[in-house]
């Protein structure tokens, strides 16, 4: 998913600013990747909490109901830098901690909800974000479509 999602942002770094709608809401370069990282640290604080026996902490995000002036702003060589250091490093959390687990915690997980293997396939739907805003092609200073 992570791999998915940052092939696409690799594209985003010359967006005209056009904002994608899809369903009834608005994404942007920065909105889908703040969705896909939101969603992993979500769904990690409550696998984290279920396995220590605690009630997971309800989340507060606006989600992708808000478009804030953040997710506005140009998204730059540096931002998919940032993109890449985040994403990437949560992906490895998500695969060390499920490696530590056994088939049994996997499918038979404590507490209330989806199984921790249904939970981090649950995840892969976070391409949704990154889908919304697409490819971004551009025509350079001598006519080609990039």
């Amino acid at each position: 998913m992570v791999d998915h999602v940052l092939a696409l942002a690799a594209t985003w770094t010359d967006w005209d600013g056009t904002t994608a709608r899809v369903d009834d809401r608005v994404y942007t370069p920065h909105k889908a990747i703040r969705r896909v990282a939101d969603h992993l640290i979500d769904h990690l604080a409550e696998l984290e909490a279920r396995l220590a026996g605690e009630t997971p902490q309800p989340d507060h995000w606006h989600a992708s109901t808000v478009t804030t002036e953040a997710d506005l702003a140009p998204f730059t060589r540096q931002d998919l830098d940032e993109a890449r250091s985040r994403l990437t490093r949560l992906a490895r959390i998500w695969a060390n901690r499920l490696d530590a687990l056994t088939d049994d915690q996997l499918d038979h997980s404590p507490g209330e909800g989806w199984s921790f293997r249904e939970l981090a396939r649950h995840l892969d739907e976070s391409t949704y974000y990154a889908d919304a805003v697409g490819e971004t092609f551009y025509v350079d200073a001598v006519g080609e479509l990039r």
